[in-house]
């Protein structure tokens, strides 16, 4: 590593005195054509096509005027320890191959100092800023390789253009009237009490956060809210409260190894005797269930013997809604087990193709150990998973032996957790009964509140989330949509009934999202699910498998998406901008990187 380090530094300082590339000889097929770095950069500002650019005139769309305009702003400070955490780090080897991929001619050693150069550039890094820095006249770019890489941020977003069609054709009903005398959108006639409280489970040494919401008559099941990866118990306060409204008592809680507290380093452990670097530790998909039965067990007790709460609980009959990680963990309690030989076989791949945060967040799981102990809790009787990270942690064996209701939703334009992988193709292999909410359209964060939000989301050009307008109509759906579930559980259970059907949730639907509930999918859904994905998963395999030979366990396949790697859904989630974020998250690391040097239990 030292002999690495000085390898850059001296390529570094005789790089410095070379003059930067202006040229970039793109290659496409047998063709290859050289044009000026500064004709692209002329494009990017102005949108004008020069003429040594017009054979590449239809490829030079809006969208990747847009990614030679977008910058990775970046506090000057900390550009230089940027690039070497990136290096030093597992992800680093992969990233450089995954660049040689599309930049054929450059070393591993150039690659690095470009890196450097461009992290330096106080307007941020770029990709003309990048290639500039490559200290050859000319730069050779494989056009196919560069494209297919590229395709790989808006994967989720072209198969959702894919099976757009599809799903609104056979998921579609005809319209029919819905007859009924209330509405179960609108807030309820109970007056609503919250209370935040904080329990500490000293086994595990992990200090939970909950939201209480009751109102003073309650009925129906205990309502448990399980966030996502990276946010909070705020992130449905909006649902928590609706829901509360109507009687029923909800409970909102805090993961201390995956919320925003874990991710921005406050406090940097769950478990201060087991210092762990990894940005999601393995033993959290452990913990996470386990802290809802903790939770369960607590509230049991305040509900026999506390004053003001007692009768609020009913923890025998336990709703679990969970969005993202927080559907892992809804699934798990409803008795889903970990397919660790499942996942494994994905996270191995000698050439593996990873295609979203979720694919990375689950791996992370590959680390425990073999065999798990059962994780469900059967106080849990119902489920509502929503955008969940579902699909590599079980397969069709174990989701099949779920016998728990569920009723799931998914957004075909989710670039977190894909909805193909993630939502459609394991709702398939379910046990009925279950429900299908399908937003086409939507995206991961669609459902969430928005005050709890960082909407500079919506003008991102890696992970487009729409605006709070558009996104509007499915929270309102999902209001009356859970509340009609949660009461099949109750004797309101035929009063809310019209309220579960493909015509009530498609009657929410806009020009933008379409809105569909299904209890069944049509006949071979799932293999069309499938060929509708397959063929831009095999364009980036094989484009790949051009490249020289990978012995590596993951890839990263473009500039940002390995950039970002290490905080995929910290900006997601935080209201703020991508500067805090990455300041942060660097923070973190070097607190934990210190940390674990010292620690005699560190992993070497």
């Amino acid at each position: 590593m030292a002999l690495a380090a000085g390898a850059v530094t001296f390529t570094m300082s005789f790089t410095l005195s070379c003059q930067a590339a202006e040229r970039i000889a793109i290659k496409l097929g047998p063709l290859k054509q050289s044009v000026a770095i500064a004709d692209l950069e002329h494009f990017a500002a102005t949108g004008e096509v020069k003429a040594s650019l017009q054979p590449y005139g239809s490829l030079l769309n809006s969208e990747v005027r847009d990614a030679l305009r977008s910058r990775l702003q970046l506090d000057a400070s900390i550009g230089d320890k940027l690039v070497e955490d990136l290096l030093h780090s597992s992800a680093g080897e992969r990233f450089l191959n995954t660049l040689q991929v599309a930049i054929p001619d450059a070393t591993p050693a150039q690659l690095q100092v470009a890196l450097m150069q461009a992290a330096q550039q106080p307007s941020g890094i770029s990709l003309l800023g990048l290639l500039k820095a490559i200290p050859n006249p000319t730069v050779t770019v494989d056009a196919a390789s560069t494209l297919a890489l590229a395709s790989q941020i808006n994967l989720p977003y072209l198969q959702s253009q894919a099976l757009g069609s599809i799903l609104e054709r056979d998921l579609t009903v005809k319209n029919q009237p819905l007859r009924s005398t209330f509405d179960p959108t609108q807030t309820g006639s109970h007056w609503v009490w919250k209370q935040t409280m904080v329990l500490r489970d000293y086994d595990r040494e992990r200090t939970i956060p909950v939201d209480l919401y009751w109102a003073r008559r309650t009925n129906g099941p205990l309502v448990v809210i399980s966030h996502g990866f990276g946010a909070d118990r705020r992130f449905l306060g909006y649902l928590a409260y609706h829901l509360a409204s109507h009687g029923l008592t909800v409970v909102a809680l805090e993961h201390p190894a995956s919320n925003v507290a874990w991710l921005t380093g406050r406090p940097l452990y769950a478990n201060r005797t087991q210092p762990k670097n990894n940005i999601l530790p393995a033993s959290e998909f452990i913990d996470r269930p386990k802290d809802v039965s903790f939770v369960l067990d607590r509230l049991s007790r305040l509900n026999q013997f506390s004053s003001g709460l007692q009768g609020k609980f009913n923890t025998e009959q336990v709703t679990v809604i969970g969005h993202s990680l927080g559907g892992y963990t809804a699934l798990a309690l409803a008795g889903a087990k970990l397919s660790l030989g499942h996942l494994r076989q994905f996270c191995n791949d000698p050439k593996p193709v990873v295609f979203s945060p979720s694919d990375l967040l689950q791996c992370n799981a590959a680390d425990l150990v073999d065999p798990q102990e059962s994780l469900q809790d059967r106080r849990v009787v119902q489920t509502v998973l929503l955008n969940p990270v579902i699909g590599r942690l079980f397969d069709a064996q174990s989701l099949a032996q779920v016998k728990t209701p569920m009723l799931m939703l998914a957004g075909t334009d989710d670039a977190i957790t894909p909805a193909v992988s993630q939502q459609f193709l394991p709702f398939t292999e379910m046990r009925s009964p279950k429900l299908l909410l399908t937003a086409i359209g939507g995206t991961h964060l669609s459902v969430g509140d928005p005050v709890n939000l960082n909407h500079g989301l919506t003008q991102s050009l890696f992970i487009k989330e729409r605006s709070e307008q558009e996104t509007e109509p499915v929270r309102h759906l999902l209001k009356g949509v859970s509340l009609a579930y949660i009461k099949q559980l109750t004797p309101e259970a035929s009063r809310y009934k019209p309220f579960l059907t493909s015509a009530y949730a498609q009657a929410f639907s806009t020009e933008t999202l379409k809105l569909r509930l299904n209890s069944q999918l049509p006949p071979n859904f799932s293999k069309r699910l499938k060929l509708a994905a397959l063929p831009m998963e095999q364009l980036i395999a094989n484009t790949l498998a051009k490249g020289k030979p990978q012995s590596q366990q993951g890839f990263c396949y473009s500039s940002s998406d390995c950039l970002l790697s290490s905080l995929p859904l910290v900006m997601f989630i935080l209201p703020g901008g991508l500067p805090v974020a990455v300041n942060q998250i660097f923070r973190w690391r070097r607190l934990a990187k210190s940390r674990a040097e010292q620690s005699p239990t560190s992993e070497k």
